[in-house]
């Protein structure tokens, strides 16, 4: 099967290169971890992906046709249009029905008011739940204490097979915990 994303020896940055090159190639029912310390270019690489960062080399490919979710470091917080998270569920297009236990019993209260690690744990499965075929997680273990990052790690697994996912994340037991395989940006470049 063809992968749903390629990149051929990217180099990406904003003003100047921070990250690069990287080649990967990404498939369905893989979880590509990108390992490495905070500032080696993770963030960025996925920007490059999203269209949000300069490519300065190599050459960035996906599929017409493969949808693309994000998850992204700091999620949305909405609180001039405050909405339950049933309503902002909706709003992405996912209905609530299979939302699991430790999220159902807030699903109905407003965004603004859940914690941290409530909001993004719903955040993480509000784009898992979705229509995306190519996920982009960048940091979801975020503001979660041991119990949500074991949840944060179900969820992954779960929705495996449907998806190709790309996990940004500095968490190395994490990574080595949800994905198939790492690519560690540190020794790269």
């Amino acid at each position: 099967m063809n992968p749903w994303l390629r990149l051929d020896a990217v180099v990406a940055g904003y003003d100047r290169p921070v990250v690069g090159p990287v080649s990967l190639e990404l498939g369905p029912g893989e979880v590509l971890g990108l390992a490495g310390p905070n500032g080696v270019g993770k963030s960025t690489l996925l920007a490059a992906i999203l269209g949000d960062a300069r490519v300065f080399a190599g050459r960035i490919e996906r599929p017409a046709g493969v949808r693309l979710a994000h998850l992204p470091q700091r999620p949305i917080r909405p609180k001039e249009l405050p909405l339950t998270g049933r309503e902002w569920l909706t709003v992405l297009g996912v209905a609530g029905d299979g939302l699991p236990s430790h999220l159902a019993r807030s699903i109905d209260q407003r965004m603004d008011r859940l914690s941290g690690g409530e909001h993004q744990l719903l955040a993480l499965w509000g784009v898992l739940a979705g229509a995306g075929e190519l996920v982009l997680l960048d940091e979801p273990t975020n503001n979660l204490d041991p119990q949500h990052v074991h949840l944060a790690a179900q969820a992954i697994a779960a929705r495996r097979e449907q998806r190709a996912t790309l996990v940004v994340s500095h968490d190395h037991a994490f990574l080595q915990r949800v994905c198939t395989r790492l690519l560690d940006l540190a020794n790269h470049g």
